[in-house]
């Protein structure tokens, strides 16, 4: 056999250059949920105490809300003895005290969220400025004090400061005023109820921030100090963007709880001379259904706050993740 034809019979069974033989794919099989619960089954024993907690105490009783829709009677069925559809949402709607505690709550709502939310960033970037760690330690102490008093107690420190003879008034008389019986005039809840906040979530709203504040690459400061850039620049353009996330969804949370409205302190603080503007669609549904037994009036007062409370945090996590690309889920 000569070379030539040697060299063609190896040809012809060499395989062609085009065709490439199929890679070889690491497959990983994915265990099944019965195996990882198996091997796993500790670690999943830790969530049965809270899933237990959230069927009886969250989801169970919101089926009561059915009797929004039927008419509910002392003694009869659990459920309501009959249907009546919309008639109490409209009933809600039409009442002439719908419209003042609608605006109550947005304006409550609404102050709370433009005042207190940006404060506990503001105080947590001034935390992270100071250079004395004992002095750091101090005053975040004295600032989450408030946070651990009930709100019974925040409301009655409220009352005593407020009152005719309390602490404001005795300033104002050693000014040479006269004294203003605060807590007997409409205008001035709204800022009561916010200074209040203020003063009792603001200090441990920091907490958050200052674990966020801590994720934060420090080359980027160092690289921010080699181009030249000041305390103030450092904090536009390293600080502020680092804790742009947690501001978000903190922001979509807070939007999300809107319509609530802190409904024990309001319901603490007010009196008949301040329903004008302190009267809110919490109060209002204390009143209508512990105060009258109207259940089925008060549910579905109730579900109508809840409703425009799933409505906004629907859309503050849907416009957010549209602008910002941060949201919930």
């Amino acid at each position: 056999m000569s070379v030539n034809n040697v060299i063609a019979e190896v040809d012809e069974a060499r395989p062609d250059d085009d065709v490439t033989p199929p890679r070889r794919r690491a497959v990983r099989a994915t265990p099944s949920w019965r195996k990882v619960l198996k091997n796993d089954w500790r670690l999943y024993s830790l969530l049965v105490l809270p899933i237990v907690f959230l069927l009886v105490f969250r989801y169970l009783p919101m089926a009561g809300n059915i009797i929004a829709f039927r008419r509910y009677r002392a003694g009869g069925s659990l459920f309501g003895d009959e249907w009546v559809g919309f008639h109490y949402i409209q009933m809600f709607i039409s009442d002439p005290t719908f419209w003042k505690v609608f605006f109550n709550t947005l304006i409550l709502g609404g102050l709370t969220l433009i005042v207190v939310f940006p404060l506990p960033i503001i105080l947590a970037l001034m935390f992270n400025e100071l250079r004395s760690r004992a002095f750091k330690r101090i005053a975040q102490s004295i600032s989450y004090l408030p946070h651990f008093m009930s709100v019974v107690i925040v409301a009655g420190v409220v009352l005593q400061v407020t009152a005719s003879r309390g602490t404001i008034n005795q300033i104002i008389e050693g000014f040479g005023g006269d004294a203003v019986p605060f807590m007997q005039l409409p205008e001035w809840f709204r800022t009561i109820y916010v200074g209040s906040e203020i003063w009792q979530t603001v200090g441990w709203g920091t907490i958050l921030y200052l674990a966020a504040l801590t994720t934060i690459d420090p080359q980027l400061y160092e690289a921010a100090r080699i181009d030249g850039a000041n305390r103030w620049q450092q904090v536009w353009h390293v600080t502020l963007p680092g804790l742009a996330p947690t501001i978000v969804v903190l922001l979509i949370l807070n939007i999300g709880t809107f319509m609530a409205v802190g409904f024990e302190k309001v319901l603490l603080l007010y009196n008949p001379l301040l329903y004008p503007t302190a009267d809110v669609i919490s109060t209002y549904l204390y009143r209508v259904g512990l105060g009258t037994g109207q259940f089925s009036y008060a549910t579905a007062i109730g579900l109508f706050e809840a409703i425009i409370g799933l409505v906004l945090i629907l859309s503050a996590n849907a416009i957010s993740r549209r602008v910002v690309g941060t949201s919930l889920w």
